[in-house]
């Protein structure tokens, strides 16, 4: 069964248009990778500082491998959201902290199909 993985990460309100254009400016990096199923930015409506970073992966070595290869290049060059920049310095993270979650997808359904 496949693997769901949700970075939780906080993000004060000043930051929050810093963090969705740093997850635009890496839009489809993921995507390519093997294993991976599904991605979502969850932005907060109400009640919290905390966006959601969901990502689907076939299995957990899957997610594994992405987690070595691409995301760890990206981060070496980048903020911790994956954001790039130019020149020698580091951009200050968006986000002031961050968990991951873990999971494991035992049950699923699929909207009908007309």
């Amino acid at each position: 069964m496949s693997v769901v993985k949700i970075n939780v990460l906080t993000v004060p309100a000043e930051q929050r248009e810093t963090l969705e254009k740093r997850f635009a400016s890496r839009a489809h990096t993921v995507e390519n990778s093997d294993g991976f199923e599904w991605f979502e930015l969850l932005r907060p409506l109400e009640g919290t500082d905390q966006y959601l970073v969901y990502t689907r992966w076939r299995d957990e070595q899957s997610f594994q491998a992405w987690m070595e290869g691409p995301m760890k290049a990206a981060h070496q060059g980048g903020s911790p959201e994956g954001g790039s920049h130019e020149g020698g310095e580091r951009p200050r993270p968006a986000a002031t902290g961050s968990t991951l979650w873990s999971f494991e997808v035992v049950q699923q359904a699929a909207p009908k199909t007309a």
